[in-house]
């Protein structure tokens, strides 16, 4: 049987049929952080009712001053209200009304769906924590680490199988985790070749030198359980650009995203992947659109979200529109009507069904799928 890294490598198959707008349904602006004197910038966020979602990120200020806060509605995201943490969230997870929050130095906990948070034991360096019920669960990061908790985040041990590969600790990360079910999941994670040094200045600072340099391969790394995390497999390979997201449906397939860097000829690729057999294949690229997340909901169509991107500068400080592309059957995509304001430079997509889908932007924007008026 063939594993979930397969479908990485079958990069030759044809290219998606892309229409024009669907005209059924809009995207519509929910709420734009507003303040004159600062920024919001969004990093990740979750509904886990139809009425409760919750949004974790930072405020900036002119000066430069960096305030960590949360962004909570109760009411389907009609209105949100700000409330200060103290810590810089990265990302967060939600498993009914329990929450968790990683930061740079540790994971916080909340059991009222996100009013509250404490923080739990220290925990440097992790990028994401996904969990299969409300005690059970696992943090990936940087430094070639995974762990795994029974106790809800209290307390945490190593997952040995994830310093396998034959890679630098200190060139590693693990970035991304899903679950199909309680059984089925997936870690991935990616390696610097050795002696590359991350860039010290973003692109934009010097667009010539970036347009110029090429994607290099690198090691790709992908940690698959069938059990519930009582065993894992794990398998390497060289590839192009990193993944960045995996969505796993129940229905036995998911879709995989890869993003590109540097002067590429396309900013990410959509594959779709049968999980119970390992076979794959690509779904969607254009030159033009970065997709940096997308959604399976349990019924309905499939949606990739993301930004037109006109420029190959990974790090650009102007921010592209916001486009979002839906499918019924994975082959033949739609570009959906989105308020025109909305823009970002990376953005995410909640999905609880057909009916009940939220997107939000790292600039502060959030918006819903609501008919067609």
């Amino acid at each position: 049987m063939r594993t979930f890294w397969w479908f990485l490598f079958v990069a030759h198959v044809a290219a998606a049929t892309v229409s024009g707008a669907d005209n059924t349904e809009r995207w519509r602006l929910l709420y734009s952080y507003d303040d004159l004197n600062s920024s919001l910038v969004i990093n990740d966020f979750k509904f886990l009712t139809p009425q409760r979602g919750v949004a974790a990120g930072f405020e900036l200020d002119k000066n430069g001053k960096i305030k960590p806060t949360t962004l909570v509605t109760s009411d389907g995201g009609s209105h949100w209200t700000l409330a200060p943490i103290k810590d810089v969230p990265i990302s967060l997870f939600f498993r009914e009304s329990r929450g968790w929050i990683v930061t740079g130095q540790a994971i916080w906990r909340s059991e009222d769906a996100g009013r509250t948070w404490r923080k739990l034991a220290p925990l440097p360096a992790i990028e994401r924590v996904c969990f299969i019920n409300q005690d059970h669960g696992w943090a990936a990061g940087a430094l070639k680490k995974v762990y795994e908790t029974a106790d809800g985040g209290k307390t945490w041990t190593e997952l040995a199988i994830a310093a396998q590969p034959d890679s630098t600790p200190e060139q590693t990360v693990y970035n991304w985790m899903d679950f199909a079910s309680p059984d089925v999941g997936i870690v991935t994670g990616w390696s610097l070749p050795a002696g590359e040094k991350l860039p010290i200045l973003p692109e934009w600072v010097s667009p010539a030198h970036a347009s110029s340099r090429r994607e290099v391969p690198h090691l790709s790394i992908f940690l698959q359980t069938r059990n519930g995390g009582r065993t894992w497999a794990v398998q390497t390979g060289s590839l192009f650009g990193h993944v960045s997201r995996v969505r796993l449906s129940l229905s036995g397939y998911g879709l995989g995203v890869i993003e590109f860097k540097d002067a590429f000829d396309w900013p990410s690729e959509v594959f779709r992947i049968d999980w119970t057999t390992g076979e794959s294949s690509r779904v969607f690229r254009e030159q033009n659109r970065l997709i940096t997340d997308v959604a399976l909901p349990p019924t309905g169509p499939s949606y990739l979200v993301g930004i037109e991107k006109l420029d190959h500068l990974n790090d650009s400080p102007v921010p592209g529109k916001l486009k979002v592309l839906r499918s019924e059957d994975l082959d033949n995509w739609q570009e959906m009507d989105v308020d025109y304001r909305a823009t970002a430079h990376r953005a995410m997509i909640s999905a609880l069904d057909e009916k009940n889908i939220w997107i939000a932007t790292d600039t502060g924007m959030i918006l819903k799928l609501v008919p067609q008026k």
